[in-house]
């Protein structure tokens, strides 16, 4: 957030100084520095000032959460240290600025900016010699990264088997496929991030067979590499419809940046697509080719969209928000076959299709590991710390199977979980033997309606509702039989999801 010339960003001038009585101890006050939008914190006694913009999608941290010495992003929960500015959870990457500010006389006042140390740098007994990352998605990327942030100088190769750049994957089917973001927002990093970073980006190229053993993996085409340390963070493929005709040229499925540009060049105006799965991909798929202006039927076994994860009352948000911009559901149905010109039903039913899109879930990519002899159940088993049963081998992201102090050994397909999850890998592939406790978090748009949701709901859980869904106003609790909180899903209450997800931590009470 950033004002012009003519126009400061809103809040006082904290170069000139606010009254001291004007930040009360476990407290925020947004100003500007200049022309850069701050926020001035107290908490502990302590003053801060750090940048008010969070890096990953411009959230006003003013409007979030301070817990400790930190600042929760409202928006997608990003985590910032307001000593340096540091990022110390996913999604944000980059730090914001950090300022020094004074109090004197009963005013405050921020001053310069300053370059404090990473709070994570540090000086490493006996690190491994070199890591290899296989996967550059959310996990992999913010593993390399983590390591360069805690001062890893040693060799790091990250292979991933496709050829364009690692994205932001959450964009595929939201701003991206929508048309309002351009294509380079869309990159984790620039290509010279890698390259300025020492991290050996090594597009195109399919890690063949892990040797635990011996401590190397072999590509494609035979070259041997060895590492001190692995991490696995090959992600999941889309699960494929078996039915005649789902091969076709007109078949989309959504995991990379050319399956999005793919949908894209289908998309055109006044063109008619057929969307099967009414899981949150294939919903978001729906909202992005409502903005493309193409006529959308959404087909699902299902008697209510999300029902299973969400419940019926925000399952019934959002279905009815698809059909008020204009979404056709065709729920309670299976698909027989696809043509070239449409999709045809269990019960008969013809539904004419320009392209069709398939989001009826994702499997985990767990063969490597399997083959390798990494022990596998509902992916690939980790401990607390994420390491598998190969000793100095990790994995992390959508096939991680993890202990969770809440509700025991889980695996989810989250974005945030997976970036999080690369960087603790990351810090105990360096020796840091920290437990991944972390609730898992997601957030869903379509349009202009985004649910947060954190935790993990049970299937015997009971769920109670706050607010009204039709309002998207709303706090949605499932609770396991004995009472306690599993998870929390908010509608138009950010600050709540917030509290939440720290309720769930055990950082607040």
């Amino acid at each position: 957030m950033s004002g012009t010339p003519d126009e400061a960003p809103p809040g006082p001038d904290l170069v000139a100084g606010i009254p001291a009585s004007s930040v009360a101890d476990g407290a925020m006050l947004l100003g500007h520095v200049n022309n850069e939008s701050v926020l001035v914190a107290r908490t502990g006694g302590s003053l801060y000032a750090i940048g008010a913009t969070c890096t990953h999608y411009g959230g006003p941290l003013a409007e979030g959460l301070l817990v400790g010495d930190t600042v929760r992003c409202p928006w997608h929960h990003a985590c910032f240290s307001l000593r340096t500015g540091e990022p110390l959870r996913a999604p944000a990457l980059d730090r914001v600025s950090c300022f020094r500010v004074d109090e004197s006389g009963g005013t405050i006042f921020v001053r310069d900016a300053i370059e404090p140390p990473s709070v994570y740098l540090r000086s490493l007994a006996s690190p491994p010699t070199s890591i290899v990352i296989i996967g550059a998605g959310a996990a992999g990327v913010a593993a390399a990264e983590m390591l360069r942030r805690c001062g890893y100088t040693d060799s790091i190769k990250l292979f991933d088997q496709l050829t364009t750049p690692p994205v932001d994957r959450p964009n595929l089917s939201k701003d991206y496929l929508a048309g309002t973001a351009e294509e380079a927002w869309v990159n984790l990093r620039p290509d010279d991030f890698y390259t300025s970073h020492n991290i050996e980006l090594i597009r195109g190229e399919r890690i063949a067979r892990i040797d635990t053993r011996t401590r190397q993996v072999v590509t494609d085409s035979g070259k041997i590499v060895k590492y001190g340390a692995l991490l696995l963070a090959t992600g999941s493929s889309p699960v494929k419809l078996p039915v005649p005709g789902a091969d076709l040229p007109t078949v989309h499925y959504l995991r990379t940046l050319d399956d999005s540009k793919a949908i894209i060049a289908a998309a055109q105006p006044g063109r008619r697509a057929v969307v099967i799965g009414a899981s949150f991909i294939g919903l978001e798929v729906a909202a992005s080719l409502r903005e493309r202006d193409v006529a959308v039927t959404v087909v699902a076994p299902e008697s209510l969209p999300l029902q299973r994860i969400l419940g019926a009352e925000l399952g019934q948000m959002i279905q009815t928000e698809h059909e008020r911009h204009g979404v056709i559901f065709k729920l309670g149905a299976n698909v027989k076959s696809i043509a070239a010109d449409g999709v045809a039903l269990a019960d008969g039913t013809s539904l004419p299709a320009d392209f069709v899109v398939v989001g009826v879930g994702v499997r985990p990519e767990i063969s490597l590991a399997q083959e390798a002899g990494i022990t596998i159940g509902n992916g690939v088993i980790v401990d607390a710390t994420l390491e598998t049963s190969a000793p100095n081998v990790f994995a992390a992201g959508d096939i991680a199977s993890w202990p969770d102090p809440r509700v025991g050994r889980i695996r989810v397909e989250h974005w945030v979980v997976a970036q999080r999850q690369g960087q603790f890998a990351a810090r105990n592939m360096l020796g840091s033997n920290e437990a991944f406790t972390l609730t898992p978090f997601f957030w869903s748009r379509h349009y202009g309606l985004t649910v947060n949701y954190v935790g993990r709901a049970g299937h015997d859980d009971s769920h109670g509702v706050d607010g009204d869904p039709a309002r998207h106003d709303c706090t949605v609790t499932y609770c396991a039989p004995a009472g306690t909180l599993d998870a929390q899903a908010d509608v138009g209450r950010d600050l709540t999801n917030l509290l939440a997800e720290a309720r769930l931590d055990g950082e607040i009470p």
